[in-house]
């Protein structure tokens, strides 16, 4: 115990929750001076999270299907545009109420079932930050390469079963160690890196297409673009719509936690602009990469170059190879702290809060997902958990379409604030569980399970229980969501109802706490709806 105690962490006094077991620091309601991101910040954030590898090659399996680019396109427009409202709409409420997604989620599953959407999502981060850092260690392989090309000829010393050689494994390793300081920067000031990357990567992605079309004279007549689409009827229908999904799915696990974000913001306003920034964003870069692509299969042999370091890896000139790779390794960088490290950082302070804060978190993420669970071998030998990995998207729809319906249409915006902190508060529900939650999942998960069997092992034949997978994030957000909002409609949470929105703050955005859990418990609800509203300050002084 007293080694455990020496890692214990001090309870800020500002604190909502009864001890320093259920929330520290970091968990806590932002104060008002830490509210820092702008409008900018938020557009820099998004400009920084679509410049990515991902991004580039997004369209390549929607290609291969037989789809058209010109039906590709539409799909990652339309795809974005509604896990941005989505995002929007969850970014809304994690600025209004200043907390991270952790606490937001027990307002709709209750105190403790919100840990199984938060271990969910912190399992989700270690596994994509190690396979983001695969993806900067690939980057700085390049990098490496322009500056000393004999690194190719570097002999391997790692036998074939370990599924990686001796320079990517040094490469890997770099990446992880120059990363790892970076995972050191709070939260609100994390934006300053995404400001850089914003300016940085899509100068040269845009270099690159200038690049690409001056090479080929125009992409007109290129690869991708020569291609009519393979698939008519029902047939190309239901792959537009499989094309859609997985658009959907790029970015349904900060559809979830964006609040971890947004709760940093200056103003409420200030978050409203990923409405329009993320499907414009994502569908130019999408474009520069099916261009640039499609430019490369005139160029380097008919051959699509889906992966754009294999694509810099073809170039003669040293000077753009470590500048395009530089600026790959930094925009892989900032999506895997924006996208992974930054969220686990929070799941595992929800989880631990006596003993982990952020930083605790992102470097426990930082090793067990870039170590433990050796991301290289994932890659190379574990496809079919991959494709489950990808596919756990079937999940995250229905907790998002939760949160979301809770709080605009059962909640209507008035949450208790300070009880989302307190393990036997009003947000309790049946022993810490509120089964609305429970049966909206256990509804809108199963009819998505027989194609996302069928994708891990194709040789299961899953009938006609593939093609609802083809739409698996839109149909588990509406079967969820309509599911929890009927049944809160039949069996009202009386308890939670609440007239207006209870944030325990000041004037002056100071925050009225509750150091007794006793005490707590024993205040009357006249009393707790009493507390400091949002604009009113309150003589509230049970404590």
């Amino acid at each position: 115990m007293a080694f455990l105690d020496a890692w214990a962490l001090t309870t800020e006094p500002a604190t909502f929750a009864p001890n320093s077991k259920w929330s520290n620091k970091d968990m806590d309601v932002v104060p008002k001076y830490l509210r820092t991101w702008t409008t900018w910040d938020f557009v820099a954030y998004w400009l920084s999270d679509a410049a990515n590898v991902a991004t580039w090659n997004m369209a390549s399996s929607m290609l291969a299907v037989g789809l058209s680019w010109r039906q590709v396109l539409p799909a990652i427009a339309c795809g974005h545009l509604i896990i941005g409202i989505i995002i929007t709409l969850n970014g809304t409420i994690g600025a209004r109420l200043h907390t991270p997604f952790p606490v937001i989620n027990r307002s709709s599953f209750g105190f403790y079932f919100s840990y199984f959407s938060v271990i969910s999502r912190a399992i989700l981060a270690m596994f994509w930050f190690g396979i983001q850092t695969t993806t900067g260690g690939e980057c700085v392989y390049q990098m490496l390469k322009a500056i000393w090309p004999s690194i190719q000829h570097m002999p391997n010393h790692l036998p074939a079963t370990s599924h990686i050689t001796t320079s990517a494994m040094m490469c890997y390793f770099l990446y992880w160690l120059i990363q790892l300081p970076l995972l050191l920067i709070p939260v609100h000031k994390i934006r300053y890196l995404f400001i850089v990357k914003s300016f940085l990567v899509p100068a040269c992605w845009i270099s690159m297409f200038i690049w690409a079309l001056a090479k080929t004279k125009g992409a007109g007549g290129t690869g991708v673009f020569n291609e009519p689409a393979r698939l008519h009827g029902s047939a190309a229908t239901w792959a537009w719509f499989a094309a859609l999904n997985s658009a959907l799915g790029n970015f349904a696990t900060l559809a979830v936690n964006i609040p971890d974000f947004t709760r940093f913001a200056r103003s409420e306003k200030a978050q409203y602009v990923q409405l329009a920034i993320i499907p414009i964003a994502f569908t130019f870069f999408a474009f520069i990469g099916i261009t640039v692509t499609s430019c490369g299969y005139n160029l380097y042999g008919n051959v699509y170059l889906w992966d754009p370091l294999t694509l810099i890896d073809k170039w003669n000139n040293r000077a753009a190879a470590f500048f395009a790779s530089f600026c790959f390794s930094l925009a892989t960088v900032a999506t895997n702290i924006g996208a992974n490290s930054i969220s686990c950082g929070n799941d595992l302070t929800a989880l631990l809060p006596r003993y982990i804060n952020i930083r605790r978190g992102q470097l426990i993420c930082a090793v067990v997902g870039g170590w433990v669970l050796c991301p290289w071998e994932i890659l190379a030998s574990a496809v079919g958990f991959l494709t489950f990995m990808g596919g756990y998207t079937i999940v995250l729809g229905p907790i998002s379409a939760i949160m979301i319906v809770d709080y605009y249409l059962i909640h209507k915006g008035h949450i208790d604030v300070p009880a989302l902190y307190q393990p036997h508060g009003r947000y309790r529900y049946t022993n810490g569980v509120n089964m609305r939650a429970v049966t909206a999942l256990v509804v809108s998960i199963p009819i998505n399970l027989p194609g996302l069997i069928s994708s891990i092992n194709p040789k299961i034949d899953a009938h006609g229980g593939a093609f609802p997978y083809n739409i698996a994030y839109l149909l588990g957000f509406v079967l969820a969501g309509s599911v929890y909002y009927i049944t809160s409609i039949v069996f009202p949470p009386t308890t939670t109802l609440l007239d207006e929105l209870i944030t325990g703050e000041t004037h002056d955005g100071q925050l009225r706490t509750e150091t007794n859990e006793k005490d707590w418990e024993a205040s009357s609800e006249e009393k707790r709806d009493a507390a400091v509203t949002l604009h009113v300050a309150d003589a509230h002084d049970d404590s």
